[in-house]
């Protein structure tokens, strides 16, 4: 029976107010364990939950920062502001929204946190009227604007960061940025000065965020990290802008062995960088897919090639699977069009790779992963 059903359980509780703490609470099962676990916390509305930082994430924002004392100039549900302050002796949370602060100030309190001043106003208010020096300032602009549309210009979010860069470093030497995971780095680039280095954060392979690190004044090439933090180890690969601009890549037909860089290197467009940094050979200039005849250990996917052929309704038949998992790199049909039109089901131990060879035919690569 609904929770909205029944009579009230709880004095000044009513039971909508239960039922969604209820749904709050299960939603925060695998993104926020150590709140899920912990009694008498309270949870926020759905929405921002959805848009806090996962534990995961959060905790690798604090070992990008060190110091006595930051700033969280948009504080939220405090998610990150409790695992920076493991790395901080002090920080100060902001957060426009005065029932979101007490949420916060709470539920720090039912988790132990010490270190953490909470501050129902703005963040660059705060910041402004301080006359202490931060040694960080962490900012996650909301992407929404006042009719709750979606934005992706830094300069439609709030705050506007570039607009208060100036703000920001009279008071600090470091900001720490977060976007969305869909934001352009090149449009970033364009929008921002001082960025010293870019880290696109996955999570099995699915990007979450993009962390921009400003240093005062810092002018030389920025530095991109790749992080894809997996069930059972974290890949990383690391490369500069101008790298990838001066190099170019090595092709060959499929070898032995076939390799797919996972979403953090592909977001970041190191794609000549990574081929040439485990001495590969891509498929084609414009595919991202790598081969070899030793296998190497790669941060991403790593195929055994059991067989390559020339795309054509009979060939694939001849394959003989009913089941298999399907990609498409630089292909012009759509994975649903393939299993439609080649009754090929979702799933199995099999991988089929739709590309493009050298000689700009379309082919198929048949493989098993290692």
């Amino acid at each position: 029976m609904s929770v909205l059903l029944k009579k009230q359980l709880f004095s000044g509780v009513t039971q909508k107010e239960l039922a969604e703490q209820i749904e709050a609470k299960k939603k925060c099962k695998n993104k926020l364990p150590t709140w899920f676990n912990t009694l008498e916390i309270y949870y926020p509305n759905k929405l921002n939950i959805e848009q806090t930082s996962s534990e995961q994430t959060a905790k690798y924002k604090s070992n990008l920062v060190a110091g006595k004392l930051l700033l969280d100039s948009t504080g939220g549900l405090g998610v990150d502001s409790y695992f920076l302050a493991q790395k901080i002796d002090v920080i100060h949370h902001c957060e426009l929204d005065k029932k979101l602060s007490k949420i916060a100030s709470h539920n720090a309190q039912k988790l132990a946190v010490k270190n953490i001043n909470f501050h129902a106003t703005d963040g660059l208010l705060f910041l402004n009227n301080s006359s202490e020096k931060f040694d960080w300032v962490f900012s996650d602009p909301s992407r929404r604007n006042t009719i709750k549309e979606k934005v992706f210009l830094l300069e439609d979010c709030s705050p506007n960061i570039p607009k208060k860069l100036e703000l920001i470093f009279n008071k600090t030497q470091n900001l720490l940025l977060k976007t969305s995971p869909i934001y352009d780095i090149k449009q970033g680039l364009r929008e921002l000065k001082y960025v010293k280095e870019i880290h696109i954060v996955a999570i099995q392979n699915e990007v979450k965020e993009l962390l921009w690190i400003l240093e005062k004044e810092y002018s030389d090439t920025p530095a991109i990290k790749t992080i894809n933090l997996t069930k059972n180890q974290t890949q990383i690969f690391d490369f500069k802008i101008y790298q990838e601009k001066e190099q170019s890549a090595s092709l060959s037909s499929p070898l032995k062995y076939l390799y797919e860089p996972n979403a953090a290197i592909l977001k970041a467009g190191a794609f000549k960088s990574v081929g040439n940094h485990f001495s590969l050979y891509k498929l084609h200039e414009h595919s991202h897919l790598y081969t070899s005849e030793k296998l190497i250990d790669f941060p991403g996917r790593c195929f055994k090639i059991e067989s390559c052929i020339l795309y054509n309704k009979k060939a694939v038949k001849n394959l003989k699977l009913k089941k298999a998992n399907v990609s498409i790199r630089n292909f012009s049909e759509s994975v649903a069009s393939i299993r439609k039109k080649h009754n090929i089901k979702d799933g199995g131990q099999d991988y089929l790779f739709f590309s493009t060879d050298l000689n700009e035919q379309k082919f198929v690569i048949h493989c098993l992963k290692v």
